[in-house]
Parts: structure tokens; C-alpha cells; sequence
């Protein structure tokens, strides 16, 4: 469970230095980053599912590079058909606005139309699913659907509790207990890491690859 409110998302950041390793290609209509392993091996994938400020930012580029080193293919789409939010987006930029034509049915047709070309045309039979922020939803999603074979979100929003079914001021404690609440009473595995002193977009690149190699295995 997590606020629905995204006026305080992503609301400052800063760019990381580097220079990206992948390549932009499209899937269908849409725009997408992809990475890939040394032995350009796509045994095993990762879909990677962005914040408002999209896969074009150097930032999220530079984090799917890292998961290649850990052996996995790497795909990010766009997920918002060019409409992505600035970085440090101007004064008065009405968030909530923005987001009612970014709601599931323009969303899940982009992430329907990559999953398929992962699964029939790569091959991919697993996949895991990396949602920061906005993208956290949509993990969470597929998930449930048993479309995502393994799952890590960061910072998510507007995750609502049947979607959590199958998390900071958007994250609030309230919100995290009542999400251990929903998955205890699963049968699932799950892993909640609590971190003092960061803020709401912050997370660890190590603990996602460490879970994709414990969940991803045939």
C-alpha cells in the first residue's frame, strides 16, 4: 500500500556522471533502452520500469548497465509515449494533472507489448521486474498476474492493497505495515529492507540483483 499523491515525487535530483553501455531500439510504437550482458546472452532478463522521468535519463540508463554485469539482459521502456516529467520540473507543474493520461489503460498496453516481444520473440521464460517509483505500481501488477516471474520495487506510488495482493511520506509507516500485513498473509517470499536517512528516491542496486539471483533460477 502506498499514497496515491505524487506531488512531492521526484520534485529535485541530480544527473549521474557515465556514459551508457546500451542501445535505444523500438518494441512496436515504443521507445526502449536496452542493456545487455558481456556474452550478449539473453538467458536471463529484466524489465525495468521507470519514474516519471523515463528511460532517456542517464541516471536509470546507468542503472540498467549495472544489472548487466550480474549476467542479466536489460529492457526499459517508455512508458509514457514521450510525455516524460523534466528533471526538477519547473514551478507550478501540476503533477496529478499529468498523471490522468498515464493511468493503466495508456500504461499496460506499453509494458503488455514488451513483455510479449520479451517472451515470443527473445525467448525470455523469466523475467524480473524492477519498479521505481511510478513503475512500482505496474510490478506489483504483473506480479499478481503472474506476468513477472520475480519482483523488486523502490519508493513506489499509487500501489493500492489488491495490487499488493498476489511500498518515506509516500511510503509512509503506516502504509509499510499495512503492506507486511497483506504479505504475511501470503504464501509468498518477500524482503523488506528499512534504511534510515534516505529519501524517497533512494534505493540499492545490490539487493535487487541479489534477490533476481535467488528468484530468477530455473
Amino acid at each position: 500500500m502506498t499514497s496515491n499523491e505524487l506531488s512531492r515525487c521526484c520534485t529535485i535530483g541530480s544527473l549521474h556522471e557515465g556514459e551508457a553501455k546500451g542501445e535505444i531500439k523500438d518494441i512496436g510504437d515504443f521507445s526502449t533502452y536496452f542493456a545487455y550482458p558481456t556474452n550478449r546472452s539473453n538467458e536471463k532478463a529484466i524489465l525495468i520500469l521507470t519514474d516519471v522521468i523515463g528511460h532517456r535519463l542517464i541516471n536509470a540508463q546507468l542503472i540498467a548497465d549495472q544489472f548487466t554485469s550480474k549476467g542479466y539482459l536489460v529492457v526499459m521502456p517508455d512508458l509514457f509515449n514521450g510525455d516524460t516529467v523534466g528533471i526538477n520540473r519547473p514551478e507550478g507543474f501540476q503533477i496529478m494533472e499529468w498523471v490522468k493520461n498515464h493511468l493503466p489503460p495508456q500504461t499496460q498496453p506499453i509494458i503488455d507489448a514488451v513483455l510479449k516481444e520479451m517472451r515470443e520473440n527473445m525467448g525470455r521464460k523469466r523475467i524480473g521486474g524492477v519498479g521505481y517509483c511510478f513503475g512500482g505500481k505496474y510490478v506489483c501488477r504483473y506480479l499478481k498476474g503472474r506476468q513477472l516471474d520475480a519482483g523488486f520495487i523502490a519508493h513506489p506510488t499509487m500501489v493500492e492493497a489488491d495490487e499488493l495482493k498476489v511500498r518515506d511520506f509516500v511510503f509512509t509507516t503506516e502504509k509499510r505495515r499495512e503492506s507486511e500485513d497483506i504479505l504475511d498473509q501470503m504464501d509468498v517470499p518477500y524482503r523488506t529492507n528499512l534504511l534510515s536517512d534516505v529519501g524517497h528516491i533512494f534505493s540499492v542496486f545490490n539487493q535487487a540483483a541479489a534477490w533476481f539471483d535467488e528468484y530468477l533460477k530455473e
